[in-house]
């Protein structure tokens, strides 16, 4: 009894793997983008998360054939050069506020003050 709770039927399992294998290819190009800040996870997680689907060892050859495609787009994905316009992010282009001897922080924009006559 306690084996059958701990072990999936081969249908099961399949499905599930299936259902892994339509999110890892629906998410992986999305998360490796990223945003300004870089990829929301990096290829190494993707790599270890696809070679951990080999391990399984009950691939079918449909499934087997996807995890290979997902590592060669992993492969192009993780070598295509970043598009122009996230080259030069305005976040990572932006300058940090300058600091006040005082340690109160200034705008860059502003003149030094606010209309209180505090400083920004």
């Amino acid at each position: 009894m306690d084996n059958l709770l701990t072990t999936l039927s081969g249908s099961s399992q399949a499905a599930l793997i299936d259902q892994d294998l339509a999110h890892i290819a629906r998410v992986m190009p999305v998360s490796l983008r990223g945003d300004f800040g870089g990829p929301i996870l990096p290829a190494v997680y993707w790599r270890k998360r696809l070679h951990a689907l080999f391990d399984v060892g009950h691939l079918s050859h449909a499934q087997f054939c996807k995890v290979d495609s997902l590592l060669l787009q992993l492969d192009r994905l993780e070598s295509a050069p970043l598009p122009e316009w996230e080259r030069f992010a305005p976040a990572a282009a932006a300058p940090l506020p300058h600091e006040h001897a005082s340690g109160a922080a200034y705008s860059a924009r502003s003149s030094g003050s606010s209309q209180t006559g505090r400083p920004v």
